[in-house]
């Protein structure tokens, strides 16, 4: 490919340039790179889009938690994003303002208002459209629906299938917006089912090829050429998408929590380009997560709808970016009702309890929730009949906890699902089979992907070789299970377990087990389990354990040679 840099005339809107992340790229199509460069006939856009804000209305630190210390940095909020769009948009009359999914699930302001706060936010930015992410799921059909009945704007989501009537009036599977003569396609992960609570008449089909016939359909029954999507799949899927359809050039996607773009900590070039089946440029484009950036690509489109040009580059929302003046008065008032419960101290830790690992390997913050569970029914258990250990899923852990005081909203943060602490058996046998799958990013008894990594208590090591990701795996497919010890015994898989875990695993989520459990007994929430085992140990003083090992002396080198990815959120 050869690229050319386009002249600053190009740039519409000088403010854009000031405040993207790093470098704006820019790029012309090897359509274009051989002869001078003329728009005459061609169509420009600008498309912003947001993805995976989980409930962060307001700024937060670094860590995705209550901003408290704004000298250490703030990041984010809608605040913030209502300024970007008004300085920027009306130098842009053509373009379309997106979301990518996952609203919900995150915060206080999801916990306590459930969709109704973000409903009137989202209403207020004026989103074009937006497509649904697996969390919207989370408190069920019903509370989707009410949610959706409450926006401005269209729901589009290809690849559902569902007898909810709520849910079937509001998503329809892409919109035309007719004056730009372009039609959006939205789809969302198939896996919702294993990870989230839709109704069971609600139904998700593969994304690919929901996109494919939606872009046959509407190139058979339009006149439309100008085809765009909104993914909440993951930028792993994102790229099977592209090379596996033809017809589409731009997929603004989500899930994946995949930072992109020209700085430090990027996981690939914003956009990522991908060719598809017919050796045709796809563009590929997403904005991290929690609101921290607004993702920002304009794109001159050819008449036949391919992409000739590009400019953009995700906007960093940091203290720099002035926070709109309504719209934070909104937002401080809404805060008002659980700002004091919120702000209550449990306990203190000496050392930052970090999230950012725990969906690639041991980190400190699983190592403590899965202890506090294990302490937990330790506690009400006689000798004969105590837990083993517990286990937990590392999408379950959503947020660092700073070294400090720590409040209720931090922990509420962390732990925002309300998922409760339950006890099953499991044989040795069964439960070899779990860690292996786990392991490998596939379930080993069901043969579908397993859509989390784990994190487990005191007293169980975990032992595995890296070996090459396997087809059909999950978002991670570390390798091959070598050992696993249960307070210093090799599992035997011919005894009886015990093991303390959340009501979600138990039930099927995150595939880490291929049958549900029966007759579960459920037990207190994980947020005031830990709630208590914070204010028991304080201060807290932890180290990594190895818990979970690789076997391997060169296993640093290979999982970066075969681009270890992370696990869609």
């Amino acid at each position: 490919m050869i690229k050319h840099l386009l002249t600053a005339a190009f740039l519409a809107g000088g403010a854009i340039a000031n405040i993207v992340q790093g470098k704006e790229d820019m790029l012309v199509s090897r359509r274009l790179s051989k002869r001078f460069y003329d728009d005459a006939g061609n169509y420009n856009i600008s498309f912003y889009h947001i993805n995976d804000v989980h409930a962060h209305l307001d700024q937060f630190s670094s860590s995705g938690t209550d901003c408290t210390k704004p000298e250490k940095g703030c990041y984010g909020g809608y605040a913030r994003v209502k300024t970007v769009l008004k300085e920027t948009r009306p130098s842009h009359p053509d373009s379309l303002l997106l979301n990518v999914g996952d609203e919900f699930q995150g915060t206080m302001f999801f916990t306590f208002y459930g969709g109704e706060k973000i409903a009137e936010t989202l209403n207020h930015i004026g989103f074009d459209a937006m497509t649904l992410g697996n969390h919207e799921f989370d408190r069920g059909d019903d509370h989707l629906g009410e949610f959706l009945s409450n926006l401005t704007f269209p729901i589009v989501t290809a690849n559902i299938i569902t007898d909810h009537p709520v849910l079937n009036r509001t998503i329809k599977p892409y919109h035309i917006f007719p004056e730009y003569d372009l039609a959006l396609i939205g789809v969302t992960t198939e896996t919702i089912p294993d990870i989230s609570q839709p109704g069971d008449g609600t139904k998700f089909t593969d994304p690919v090829q929901a996109v494919q016939a939606t872009v046959d359909h509407i190139r058979a029954t339009t006149n439309i050429t100008r085809i765009a999507a909104i993914t909440h799949i993951g930028y792993e899927e994102d790229q099977r998408l592209a090379r596996e359809t033809r017809g589409l050039y731009l997929i603004m996607g989500g899930h994946s929590h995949t930072p992109l773009g020209d700085f430090e900590g990027a996981e690939g070039p914003y956009p990522t380009i991908v060719e598809n089946v017919d050796g045709e440029e796809i563009f590929i484009v997403t904005a991290y997560r929690w609101g921290e950036y607004l993702g920002y690509i304009d794109v001159t489109y050819a008449p036949d709808g391919r992409i000739l040009a590009y400019h953009g580059a995700p906007i960093h929302l940091t203290n720099t970016t002035k926070q709109d003046e309504e719209l934070q008065a909104m937002v401080d008032e809404w805060r008002e009702p659980f700002e004091e419960f919120s702000k209550q101290e449990v306990g203190y830790s000496n050392v930052e309890l970090d999230q950012s690992a725990c969906q690639l390997k041991e980190c400190l913050l699983g190592d403590f929730v899965a202890d506090a569970m294990l302490q937990y029914r330790l506690n009400s258990s006689t000798a004969e009949n105590s837990p083993d250990f517990a286990l937990i899923n590392a999408g379950g852990i959503r947020a660092t906890i700073d070294a400090g005081p720590i409040t209720r909203g931090e922990i509420l943060t962390a732990f925002p699902f309300g998922n409760a602490i339950v006890e099953v058996p499991v044989s040795g046998e069964r439960l070899w089979k779990v860690f292996e799958g786990i392991i490998a990013g596939l379930n080993v008894e069901n043969g579908k992907a397993v859509t989390s990594f784990v994190q487990v208590s005191k007293g169980v090591v975990i032992k595995y070789k890296p070996d090459e990701l396997q087809e059909g795996a999950g978002n991670y497919g570390k390798g091959k299970l070598v050992s696993v010890k249960i307070n210093g015994k090799l599992l035997d898989k011919t005894k009886q377990y015990k093991i303390v875990t959340l009501d979600f695993i138990a039930t099927g989520g995150d595939n880490f087990f291929s049958e549900k459990f029966d007759n579960l007994v459920l037990l207190d929430t994980l947020d005031e389990v830990v709630v208590k085992h914070i204010g028991a140990v304080s201060p807290v003083e932890i180290a990594l354990e190895g818990r979970i090992k690789e076997v391997s002396d060169s296993c640093k080198k290979r999982r970066k040679a075969r681009g270890l990815k992370k696990r869609a959120m």
